[in-house]
């Protein structure tokens, strides 16, 4: 059920538009969550009959609510994994304490898709999204549909390096595009990605426990007890110009 729900998925995305979220928080001793969701309520408006009656077998039922672990994955795929180079290794066991939740209601219209991890401190989110991009070296042409963690592997390929650092008294989010990338960037950009994520958004949702003096970014939403700011982009932004979602934030 889990592989043939995602091999629907995967072709559906390119149909319709999803909001894709990047959740932070970050606990007074450092410690905290990262999580990345997507919202397919629109895909699910579009489609949502056409999925559940994919997946209303005998033995299925067309509400999904299902959590399993990168772990998981990995172990089932170990023999696969020994075969691969020790940096695509190394990439993988970063990756290895996510976990993948999955809730769909066709009847609802809900589709809601995230994997989340903890962290002992922000600074072991360096790399995490490039990381991602390692999931695709488990895929293959007869198993790529039991890979359900090779879905978010496209998300780690904005030619870019992430980093984070967070000492208290400031916060920031910085993309460092790879020089010798500049020029896929600008042929990506005119090829399918545009196309299906025109419409998708990426935005940053980060929680922190003290209040936020200031933020680089001028169209910052504050909570009302100023410990959370959201901010919006264009998915377009964060595939094209992962820069423009660079982040200062400044604490009382």
């Amino acid at each position: 059920m889990k592989s043939k729900f995602l091999l629907l998925l995967t072709f559906l995305l390119v149909l319709t538009s999803c909001n894709f979220t990047e959740n932070i928080e970050v606990h007074p001793d450092g410690t905290g969550t990262f999580a990345l969701e997507m919202d397919g309520a629109g895909l699910m408006a579009m489609a949502g009959d056409k999925i559940g009656s994919e997946l209303a077998t005998k033995k299925d039922t067309k509400v999904i609510d299902s959590t399993f672990s990168f772990k998981q994955i990995f172990e089932a795929k170990k023999d696969s994994i020994t075969k691969l180079s020790a940096e695509q290794q190394a990439a993988l066991k970063k990756l290895e304490n996510f976990v993948m939740k999955i809730k769909m209601n066709p009847e609802a219209k809900q589709l809601l898709f995230s994997m989340n991890t903890p962290f002992k401190s922000v600074n072991e989110l360096d790399g995490l999204m490039e990381n991602m991009s390692a999931l695709k070296d488990l895929k293959g042409k007869s198993n790529q549909k039991d890979n359900p963690a090779a879905m978010m592997s496209g998300l780690g390929d904005n030619n870019s390096k992430l980093s984070f650092s967070y000492n208290g008294k400031n916060f920031t989010r910085k993309a460092v595009v790879l020089k010798d990338q500049i020029k896929k960037i600008a042929a990506d950009s005119l090829g399918m990605a545009k196309m299906i994520f025109a419409s998708s958004k990426y935005t940053l949702k980060y929680h922190f426990p003290k209040a936020i003096k200031s933020v680089s970014n001028p169209d910052a939403l504050f909570s009302a007890d100023r410990k959370t700011i959201t901010v919006e982009y264009p998915f377009t932004d964060y595939s094209e110009n992962p820069e423009k979602l660079n982040l200062n934030v400044i604490f009382e």
